[in-house]
């Protein structure tokens, strides 16, 4: 993909949301939120890379369309259609959206990591799942979740029990594994790693990537930086590419993120 951004446009970029993670308020407040930060961007954002997981659980069906949403939905087709264009890049949560977004509201979904051009940078952006150094149960669930033949008798069965059961799996994933590792150093950041290694192949000027829910900006060598965009359900941070600089940012102006190089 490449952009050449009209004059005083911007890039912006976003993730973890995880809407619908209980409790159902608190997954409205962030909803109402992040919808409140789509009107305050629309002015000057000509694209919009989401980057994964903006749901907790995600399905798309032939003829339901999960419960909630709609003000964020709506949102987001309101901007494609005054042209500001939108990629969502699917994360572990929200693998299985399909088609409903590209037809329905105008955004095109990415299912893997893209290298993208803006201006005269050169990005590497995805969610950050299955990244770096990947135990072979991360291959297995993986292997799993996208096979196109699992899919078929799981969409026979009724929504209350498909959606039940990706709500509950979000939840013992998470009970689990924890909300987010607590950073020990930037040579234990798998994705930070995976970007250095990726430097020894071909430059990238930045390197972006949510999943993590830790925001970070990581300068990896003299003029390449590793950029997490963070999460939504404890922060607000996100990332802006003017044309010349990216920044992290917090919409309230409240929450930290790291710096490190």
């Amino acid at each position: 993909m490449k952009f050449l951004l009209t004059p005083n446009k911007k890039v912006y970029f976003a993730s973890d949301l995880h809407l619908r993670m209980a409790p159902d308020e608190a997954s409205r407040q962030r909803e109402y939120l992040f919808v409140q930060w789509l009107d305050s961007i629309q002015t000057d954002a000509e694209v919009i890379f989401l980057l994964g997981d903006i749901f907790d659980y995600w399905f798309d069906y032939r003829y339901v369309v999960p419960r909630g949403f709609v003000r964020l939905l709506g949102k987001l087709q309101e901007l494609t259609e005054k042209g500001i264009t939108i990629h969502y890049f699917t994360g572990n949560h929200d693998m299985w959206l399909r088609d409903y977004f590209s037809v329905e509201l105008g955004v095109t979904v990415h299912r893997k990591p893209e290298e993208v051009t803006i201006n005269d940078k050169t990005f590497l952006l995805g969610h950050g799942h299955n990244l770096g150094p990947v135990t072979w149960a991360e291959r297995l669930l993986n292997a799993i979740f996208t096979s196109e033949v699992l899919k078929v008798p799981f969409v026979a069965i009724h929504p209350y029990w498909t959606m039940g059961f990706g709500v509950r799996w979000s939840k013992h994933n998470r009970e689990k594994h924890g909300w987010a590792a607590k950073f020990r150093s930037i040579d234990k950041e798998y994705l930070a790693l995976y970007a250095r290694e990726q430097l020894k192949r071909k430059h990238y000027d930045y390197f972006i990537f949510g999943h993590r829910h830790l925001a970070m900006d990581v300068q990896l060598n003299g003029n390449s930086r590793y950029i997490n965009t963070g999460e939504w359900v404890t922060g607000d941070t996100y990332s802006v590419f003017d044309g010349e600089n990216l920044s992290l940012q917090s919409f309230r102006g409240d929450t930290k993120w790291l710096e490190i190089g």
